[in-house]
């Protein structure tokens, strides 16, 4: 099936009237873009992220805009000339099918050799994984697919650290592919907790794909910072705590991390920017730990203390 795919351009304190507007002509659902929301949401959540990537800052820079599908047909075609003829409108019009948005995504997930070991596989390829051990992966909605320099790093130590016995825990795990690697590596069980609802569900999803189930791998959903609860659900004894965040997550997280490592237990963490990777030395060293090794790629740090 084919969509007309209409986007009308406005400002943004006329974006509420429009899309009421177009509810009543008989638009079904809209997708607003406006760089006020924009800014309003990078301000009120700045505790999750250290960067932005400037493509995407670049792509809201000016932009108010409403952006909604229809029908490629008689209904869609009529909803159009409403538009045009009562609001005196002419929505911007592209056509995309079915088969593009199930799709085209996926080109941008190839597989990938990472460390000494790995291979992390998006689930619908089937590639010659040699002696490499693979880790299939569905990108889903949650962060994490061994594509981000953080990550990779993280694998790395990971692959580096594992072995059996071994317990890990997973501070911010999103998809769940650093601990799915480490179970794969060799470790007894992990555990994982985010801040993100939707975790628990896609990162038990990704496990599953690489048959390990719930005997092995369990995750919570919310804030190890906030939530003495949870804290105390997670437990202690780890041999591994992982925590690929923000260096404003990291930073509190070094005064109770020893808590949940067994004596001699490494501390992983990454997620650094450039330029609070000395903040992040200065929390770990004050708070106990040796620093045991650090990475740097592509302007970010990985840690590894004990």
């Amino acid at each position: 099936m084919r969509w007309i795919e209409a986007v009308i351009e406005t400002k943004s304190e006329e974006i509420e009237d429009l899309c009421v507007q177009l509810e009543a002509l008989g638009v079904p659902g809209m997708v607003i873009e406006d760089e006020v929301d924009f800014k309003e949401f990078l301000e009120n959540n700045q505790q999750y992220w250290d960067y932005i990537d400037e493509e995407l800052e670049q792509r809201f820079r000016g932009r108010s805009q409403v952006k909604f599908y229809l029908p490629d047909d008689m209904g869609g075609a009529e909803i159009i000339r409403r538009i045009r003829s009562k609001l005196g409108l002419s929505p911007q019009i592209s056509y995309v099918a079915d088969s593009d948005w199930e799709n085209n995504w996926k080109e941008f997930y190839r597989p990938m050799e990472i460390g000494h070991r790995l291979m992390v596989v998006p689930q619908w390829e089937s590639p010659d994984t040699g002696d490499r051990i693979p880790l299939r992966l569905d990108p889903g909605l949650t962060f994490g697919t061994g594509s981000h320099a953080t990550t990779r790093m993280c694998l790395c130590q990971v692959e580096n650290h594992s072995g059996p016995g071994k317990r890990v825990l997973d501070l911010g795990c999103g998809s769940g592919i650093l601990s799915i690697a480490a179970l794969l590596c060799g470790c007894r069980e992990a555990v994982g907790c985010d801040i993100d609802p939707k975790t628990p569900d896609v990162a038990m999803s990704n496990a599953a794909l690489n048959g390990i189930g719930p005997d092995r791998f369990q995750v919570y959903a919310g804030d190890i910072l906030a939530d003495e609860v949870l804290r105390a659900r997670l437990g202690g004894v780890y041999d591994l705590v992982l925590a690929n965040i923000v260096a404003d997550v990291i930073i509190p997280l070094t005064a109770m991390v020893r808590r949940f490592l067994v004596p001699g237990g490494l501390f992983i963490c990454s997620g650094i920017i450039e330029g609070r990777q000395d903040e992040v030395e200065s929390a770990l060293v004050a708070h106990g730990f040796e620093i045991v090794s650090r990475d740097c790629q592509e302007d970010w740090y990985c840690y590894c203390a004990k």
